[in-house]
């Protein structure tokens, strides 16, 4: 008998001693949080990386007002309202610096591309992105995407081909990534998707370039720069470069276009 009250009165202790750690780690986890609201607070807010828009357009955008709590902001919902308010802005990181700062670097878009459609034109960044809509009358300032049709187009989302050119999308969204990361999108007057075996891109003013659908074109646009760099290609020449052979040549037709 009196085992068994030993036992009852061990396991009373055992019990109080988990509530006790139980209780003892709420109270701290309270004090943390506490802490976190009273003193990490959003006092500054740095803004980098940006051209286009002002780091006051930035941060409005961006929904955070000073004082806010650093710990309680979600950042993805930051970059979501800097990106559907400011749609130029191509990519964005959003970084606490303790004990009071929000770091937020942009990545602007380059220069964008022109698709002329119902009187409108839809500009698209090298990301994919419609980022403006303007008169048809002031596209001619950009190089024009031409030969397809955009579905349901609206500023801030992303390209997208009606149904029958679906196949000329990816190549169209490759190439121009391609351009910006090379560096090339200012040369480009026009990217054509009127032919089904390939697609036709105005370089410089003074070439048509023919490429498949489907290619790696950041090697066909080495091919390209290198090409131009020859020599033999003279200041001023015209004509039509086909990238389409397999091997590393280049296939140079003189003043055709």
């Amino acid at each position: 008998m009196a085992r068994r009250k030993h036992t009852k009165r061990r396991r009373g202790r055992g019990s109080f001693g988990f509530l006790y750690k139980l209780l003892s780690v709420l109270v701290i986890c309270t004090a943390i949080i506490a802490a976190m609201t009273l003193f990490f607070r959003v006092d500054n807010i740095v803004v980098t990386g940006q051209k286009r828009y002002t780091a006051e357009e930035i941060q409005g955008a961006s929904g955070v007002e000073l004082g806010s709590n650093m710990y309680l902001l979600n950042k993805y919902d930051v970059v979501r309202a800097i990106t559907r308010e400011l749609p130029y802005i191509e990519d964005i990181r959003v970084n606490r610096k303790l004990p009071d700062t929000l770091l937020i670097e942009v990545r602007e878009s380059g220069r964008p591309f022109a698709l002329v459609q119902d009187g409108s034109a839809w500009l698209i960044s090298a990301g994919g992105k419609i980022v403006e809509q303007l008169p048809e009358g002031e596209a001619g300032q950009y190089g024009i995407i031409s030969g397809c049709e955009l579905l349901a187009p609206s500023v801030g989302t992303s390209l997208a081909l009606a149904t029958e050119y679906a196949s000329q999308q990816a190549s169209l969204l490759a190439l121009l990534e391609a351009l910006d990361n090379a560096g090339l999108t200012e040369n480009v007057d026009g990217i054509r998707l009127d032919e089904l075996s390939y697609l036709k891109m105005d370089y410089v003013g003074r070439f048509t370039v023919r490429m498949a659908y489907g290619a790696d074109y950041e090697w066909e646009l080495k091919k390209l720069t290198a090409t131009l760099a020859d020599e033999k290609i003279q200041s001023n020449m015209t004509g039509t470069i086909d990238l389409r052979l397999e091997s590393d040549r280049v296939f140079l037709i003189p003043g055709e276009r």
